[in-house]
């Protein structure tokens, strides 16, 4: 069956929302790696003792220990919540380095790795193969949903209206659901908004499909629901799209908007809000 023509007209409108960064030039995430291991570098002798006094003065590099056996950040966050009840590498370090050290070398050999990294000798073929499977595109990703909350946080801002960032809002029969946004916040919420976008694709987008589905489920009969939804990643996952597009249409959401649709999500959101009692 063919694409809704609405649908189509939808993604022709979509944007691409991250930049392009070369990865020759610094940043100040690759500086801080580039100065973490140039102090690595700079220890005489790599062990436990070693790595245990240096992960005591620099708890926020921690990660970069993760970065040698192969873990990015986020697996690294979620393997020390598991191990040690914070998500935190920084509290963990702070709390028992020795304790964060031996568990990073028991389970991944730390020491024996970095050892064997640190003064090794690397070609092009391998700065490429570190490139294509690192966590850029995660970290874009990011970028590009905060590039939409703070457009909506500014509409809504600028509209004099009480909101909340980021949880999860209070339905129908005491049900909640996920929100990027709320007004007035998510206890009482009247309005919720959904801020999606991606340039890449991959099940994150399939997460954010989902995210959307739970909110309308959960809203009662006066809630409002909306979408702001853009990026190019979209035309890659045009099933999941579908799903979503597909909350609009039925009416089951009140409305789906991309960044160039913000005008006309305001009047939305106005009248919604006119509705709810919060404008006059």
């Amino acid at each position: 069956m063919a694409d809704n023509p609405e649908m189509l007209a939808y993604l022709a409108r979509l944007q691409k929302l991250t930049a392009h960064v070369d990865p020759t030039i610094s940043t100040p995430a690759s500086n801080e790696i580039k100065f973490a291991a140039w102090s690595l570098g700079a220890l005489s002798v790599i062990d436990r003792a070693s790595l245990t006094a240096w992960a005591q003065n620099r708890p926020k590099d921690v990660y970069t220990l993760g970065l040698v056996v192969g873990l990015s950040q986020e697996k690294l966050k979620n393997l020390v919540r598991a191990e040690f009840n914070t998500a935190s590498w920084v509290k963990a370090a702070k709390d028992d380095a020795a304790a964060l050290i031996a568990w990073l070398d028991d389970t991944f050999n730390l020491v024996a790795s970095l050892n064997a990294q640190r003064f090794a000798s690397y070609t092009f073929a391998d700065v490429l193969i570190a490139r294509g499977t690192s966590r850029t595109a995660a970290t874009s990703a990011g970028v590009a949903g905060k590039l939409i909350e703070d457009a909506v946080e500014d509409i809504v801002k600028g509209l004099g209206l009480p909101y909340a960032m980021r949880g999860r809002f209070t339905g129908r029969n005491g049900e909640t659901g996920p929100a990027d946004l709320v007004i007035p916040d998510f206890p009482n919420a009247k309005i919720t908004v959904a801020c999606k976008g991606f340039d890449s694709t991959g099940s994150k987008l399939t997460a954010a499909v989902t995210e959307v589905e739970a909110m309308a489920q959960v809203r009662y009969a006066d809630q409002y629901v909306f979408g702001v939804v853009d990026g190019i990643g979209w035309n890659g996952r045009r099933g999941d799209f579908r799903r979503m597009f597909a909350l609009a249409e039925s009416g089951r959401i009140d409305g789906l908007y991309t960044l160039a649709d913000l005008p006309r999500f305001e009047t939305a959101l106005v009248a919604a809000a006119q509705r709810v009692g919060l404008l006059p």
